[in-house]
């Protein structure tokens, strides 16, 4: 269905350029101190304050309360990609069972166990913590928005149903039963799947950190890391800390390790948060169950109903910035206005909806999707990073995969395929920089044709991918 710009660009007049779940003044907990001065000393130094170098200080803790923790986080806590995301809980450690299944056909039924073992521990910690996040569980619905996303639909739902998953597939009608669109053809349903309020989850556990006396630093970027001793001296802007053991949770942003280059593509993503919807609206739409939302296309949507009532919209675009770069001024593009379009295409029925915020993450994607880990400095330091885009979950296994490494233990995690071998490296600039533009390309016509042209199964056959 054609929608005007002039509808999208309304929808988008009071939009501010900002993220939603941190634009909440009474939520947010005051900022930490800087680390400042030299002569500091920890068993243990996290770089970056996201998901994954909270998990890990959580999980050092628990594993053993004397160990001397120290998190540093180069800007505020949240305000990257673990407070901008959509809050989808997914199991998967593999970015979907079908990316599991191309990668490591023979570890598969470990890696979906240890995907539901670390997603049950996520929620255990949350509740033993008492972490207020609205976590909860509604599952996840796949739409096909075209006659080829049906075909990929029922092609998922036999997979999930084959490896255990208890997936449902629903006609057209059954679909517009749980979240009413004239778009939609057919669905699946899996129940795994929750949701969460990012950016308080974050807020969470760095509380539940402190508690468990972990010291954390914000506004403190790391400048450099030199092997000094038994550890590592972590240089920052004004000051340093020894850390016997080092764990790096670093994301998009690349620090002071410059091997991370060659295995992380740094990837915008923009997304949009309407006004709470009316009865009324709420009515024309359905959506009682709450059910988290994406299509099939390759290029795809993701969205969800918060817990107050509005809808969260965003994907589509991945937007590669040479030679990636990541600004803030790149936050704001004519993505929003696309997906503005493709909103009040898909939800006909909530025409005059207004946004209320507008934003964009860095996405740290990997060219099999899913992490990279490793070693440096001698084995005092750990690395975990490339989560694509569905790092919420995964990011407390991939903590648990760097503590085990950064200790040197041998352990069934440390053991996996996907741990001990690495993705492929992304080429250099220009390269790398023309073979996203023309994968884009190329992913797109397949989206309007259904045909999967040579470059496609070019990178297919070598194992390299890109995320839309």
């Amino acid at each position: 269905m054609a929608v005007s710009p002039g509808a999208a660009h309304a929808s988008l007049a009071d939009a501010v350029p900002d993220v939603f779940w941190t634009d909440r003044p009474a939520l947010r907990p005051p900022a930490r101190a800087p680390l400042t001065g030299h002569g500091h000393r920890a068993d243990l130094v996290v770089v970056g304050g996201g998901f994954t170098g909270l998990w890990a200080a959580v999980q050092a803790k628990e594993d053993d309360p004397s160990c001397d923790v120290v998190l540093l986080e180069r800007g505020r806590l949240g305000v990257a990609a673990s407070g901008r995301n959509g809050g989808f809980v997914s199991p998967s450690l593999t970015h979907g069972l079908g990316q599991g299944v191309a990668c490591w056909p023979d570890e598969v039924p470990t890696l979906e166990r240890l995907g539901a073992e670390n997603f049950a521990a996520l929620a255990a910690t949350v509740e033993r913590y008492g972490i207020d996040c609205d976590l909860h569980v509604p599952g996840e619905l796949t739409l096909a928005l075209d006659e080829r996303q049906v075909e990929t639909v029922r092609e998922a739902h036999a997979l999930h149903r084959a490896h255990g998953v208890p997936t449902e597939l629903l006609t057209a009608q059954e679909a517009r039963a749980r979240v009413d669109s004239p778009r939609y053809l057919a669905g699946m349903h899996d129940p795994t799947v929750g949701l969460v309020d990012p950016a308080r989850l974050v807020w969470g556990l760095a509380e539940a950190a402190e508690r468990l006396g972990v010291r954390l630093h914000e506004d403190t970027a790391v400048t450099r890391l030199d092997e000094d001793g038994d550890g590592v001296r972590v240089g920052t802007e004004w000051g340093s800390v020894h850390g016997r053991r080092v764990v790096l949770g670093t994301g998009a942003f690349r620090g002071v390790l410059k091997r991370l280059a060659l295995y992380t593509l740094p990837v915008y993503d923009h997304v949009l948060m309407t006004e709470p919807l009316s009865p009324a609206q709420l009515s024309s739409v359905g959506w009682e169950g709450r059910e988290g939302v994406t299509d099939a296309g390759n290029q795809f949507h993701y969205y969800r109903r918060t817990l107050d009532d509005r809808v969260l919209f965003g994907g589509y675009d991945a937007n590669y910035h040479f030679p990636g770069r990541i600004d803030p001024r790149l936050e704001q593009s004519g993505s929003h206005d696309l997906l503005a379009r493709h909103f009040l295409g898909i939800f006909p029925q909530l025409e005059g909806v207004r946004f209320t915020h507008r934003w964009a993450g860095v996405i740290d994607t990997t060219s099999r999707f899913t992490p990279v880990f490793g070693t440096a400095m001698g084995g005092r330091l750990a690395y975990a990073v490339g989560y694509t885009g569905l790092g919420v979950a995964s990011t407390r296994f991939g903590a648990r995969v760097a503590l085990d490494l950064v200790h040197g233990r041998d352990t069934e995690v440390t053991r996996l395929g996907m741990v001990r071998r690495k993705p492929l490296p992304f080429p250099p600039e220009p390269v790398r920089g023309l073979g996203v533009r023309l994968t884009r390309a190329s992913l797109a016509a397949e989206d309007r044709t259904g045909r999967r042209n040579f470059w496609l199964r070019a990178m297919d056959a070598v194992g390299i991918g890109f995320d839309s």
